[in-house]
């Protein structure tokens, strides 16, 4: 076994642990240092109780995007790291930590994508995050409205929910309670709360993230000419 393996496989370890403990990492908002955080309050998404607001209803249904799950996960992070983003401070260490965790098994995404210019399908929105046994830790999401792709993260955050819930996930981590998050339905909890759900869903055994099939749409017509879908794991 190599060196460099090993150093890869202690990095997924030292995570994994992390994350069931409740911790989870991100930028401190003065110093902009990423550091690990286990909030006071945590921000969950009962799958049970998840809300699609009828407008994005109508917009999952039309089929607009093409919906895959891993086809580009480091697209799709790397996409959340968009410096001109408010508030960005996903870095290279960031994004090469994720791929670890991609690589092993633990990390996902799900991707929504258009047509190019040229025809060939455009990465539009996405998000990806870690599970861990029945539990699945949400880290970001991005959309591209300049490239048509207006409600991309939202319409994967649907499409993920519907996965999560045939493969029996039992808890949605958000880490935090936002104003954006509320309108799925998303709960503020204390973390007493929360640290008994995380211990139960990530002990979870026979949860397994299995294979992504997405939502049926509008659109889902034999005859009706579709994108090609890019190749898997861009």
């Amino acid at each position: 076994m190599s060196r460099q393996r090993t150093i890869a496989e202690q990095v997924v370890a030292q995570l994994v642990s992390a994350y069931r403990k409740g911790f989870f990492p991100m930028a401190d908002v003065h110093t902009g240092a990423v550091q690990w955080f286990n909030p006071d309050t945590r921000g969950v998404i009962p799958l049970h109780a998840f809300r699609t607001p009828r407008s994005l209803r109508q917009r999952v249904r039309s089929g607009r995007f093409i919906v895959t799950c891993d086809r580009a996960f480091a697209q799709t992070i790397v996409g959340c790291a968009d410096p001109d983003r408010p508030g960005a401070w996903i870095d290279e260490t960031i994004v090469r930590t994720y791929r670890l965790l991609h690589d092993a098994g633990y990390a996902h995404s799900v991707e929504a994508w258009l047509p190019g210019d040229d025809g060939s399908p455009r990465l539009v929105g996405g998000l990806y995050g870690v599970a861990i046994g029945g539990a699945f830790f949400g880290e970001s999401m991005f959309s591209r409205p300049d490239w048509g792709g207006t409600d991309a993260s939202k319409v994967c955050l649907v499409h993920l929910v519907a996965h999560l819930r045939r493969q029996g996930y039992t808890l949605l981590d958000t880490q935090m309670w936002s104003w954006h998050l509320e309108q799925f339905g998303c709960e503020e909890i204390t973390r007493e709360d929360f640290l008994p759900l995380l211990t139960k869903a990530t002990n979870k055994r026979r949860v397994q993230w299995g294979t992504f099939t997405p939502l049926p749409t509008d659109a889902d017509d034999p005859e009706q000419e579709r994108p090609l879908l890019p190749p898997s794991k861009i």
